[in-house]
């Protein structure tokens, strides 16, 4: 199976993901973010660096789906290929930020790319505010993240939810303001049950209250 999670700069991916993946024994995929080299020159000039991420982003993610597509493991992977071309590309392209020339030859490259992969077995949403995405950011302090304006946050923020309203795969949403994951064990299990409800048609004996209207 291929799990996917997906969510804003700062909504918790990463930590879900090793989580997930210590509990259920998956295989974890994660983002190339302390790699990258494009990363740093990115967030200092936009305009300049935005094509060149994107393009760099769009080749490890599919590579990563080409590589699952052929692996008999169960993968949790740390954000979707679909994110880069529906949020973060077109996100830069409406902000001045990517010219119309290369968002056009970054989207024709995407949709070759969709026409030989298939959507996740089930994709996990951590929807999250402004204020949370912030402190997020500026507790795990990456200094090339400072410069991350809120209104570049906010945009993204617009984007994932038009593209969750339009999803048509297998979709669990959690709400990152309220389920605190990492440092809660009984979060962490409302989540699993959520998971194990979605794949295997396990539910828990007690019901669910916990958070908001997508994830009672």
């Amino acid at each position: 199976m291929h799990i996917a999670i997906a969510g804003n700069i700062g909504s918790g991916k990463t930590t879900l993901t090793k989580m997930l993946a210590k509990h259920y024994g998956w295989t974890p995929r994660f983002e190339s973010v302390e790699y990258n080299p494009y990363l740093e020159d990115f967030y200092a000039d936009m305009s300049r660096w935005s094509f060149n991420l994107q393009i760099y982003f769009l080749n490890k993610r599919f590579q990563d789906v080409v590589e699952i597509s052929k692996s008999n493991e169960t993968i949790i992977q740390d954000r979707t290929i679909y994110e880069d071309a529906r949020i973060f590309a077109p996100n830069l392209h409406e902000q001045g930020n990517m010219s119309d020339r290369d968002f056009a030859n970054y989207s024709d490259l995407f949709d070759l790319m969709m026409s030989l992969v298939k959507m996740p077995d089930l994709l996990i949403y951590l929807r999250s505010s402004i204020p949370n995405l912030v402190a997020q950011i500026q507790k795990r302090g990456r200094e090339y993240e400072s410069s991350i304006r809120l209104d570049y946050l906010q945009g993204l923020n617009d984007k994932y939810e038009k593209w969750i309203n339009d999803y048509k795969g297998k979709l669990l949403i959690i709400d990152a303001d309220h389920v605190k994951f990492e440092g809660n064990p009984q979060d962490f299990q409302f989540i699993t049950n959520k998971i194990d409800a979605e794949l295997y048609g396990l539910f828990p004996f007690e019901e669910e209250t916990k958070v908001g209207n997508e994830v009672k």
